[in-house]
């Protein structure tokens, strides 16, 4: 009797161990910042600065509910990745993308931002804080040239913007990589 309860036991630590080996773990850390929506009206000035088409993979760092991959699929056809560390905004973005019937086109990614491969991107959204954007430089530096960069509300520090927009008394910066960044 006691061999086979050692026998399970260690059974049931193989199968452990196995789980943690195959499935992504979701991350443990907190969100940086809050969730405040994009307006819409920001929503389609960031993709139309971009100039997303149907060729374009969009990486929104920071997803939320998923309304800029969700846009970007839906108006322009594009792929699109949404990346959120939060419990509850993977949730609303999954919910965001059924809705919209873009399941096709956008994946919904529960990571961390800045541990995320995002090298596939033709286009990158943000709405976060400057130090945020400004630790993403590195990352968005070593995109392919030519990948395209878009900002709700914040800079990026030394990194100067090609074009600013203002919409609605909302800022909008636009950059295409490789950056232009000051020391």
């Amino acid at each position: 009797m006691k061999i086979r309860a050692l026998i399970l036991i260690g059974l049931m630590a193989i199968v452990s161990i196995s789980a943690n080996v195959f499935t992504q773990e979701a991350p443990t850390r907190r969100p940086d910042v809050i969730f405040v929506p994009t307006p819409d009206e920001v929503v389609a000035a960031m993709l139309e600065v971009t100039r997303v088409t149907k060729d374009d993979v969009v990486y929104d760092l920071g997803c939320g509910d998923g309304r800029i991959p969700v846009a970007a699929a839906g108006k322009y056809g594009a792929r699109a990745v949404c990346i959120d560390i939060d419990p509850q905004r993977i949730k609303e973005a999954n919910e965001n993308v059924a809705k919209n019937g873009v399941g096709n086109l956008v994946r919904v990614l529960h990571a961390d931002l800045f541990e995320t491969d995002i090298s596939e991107a033709t286009v990158v959204t943000l709405y976060l804080l400057p130090s945020l954007n400004v630790k993403l430089i590195p990352t968005l530096q070593k995109m392919k040239p030519g990948t395209r960069v878009v900002s709700h509300a914040f800079d990026m520090g030394n990194c100067k913007p090609e074009q600013e927009l203002d919409v609605n008394g909302r800022k909008v910066y636009y950059w295409t990589v490789p950056m232009n960044c000051q020391d």
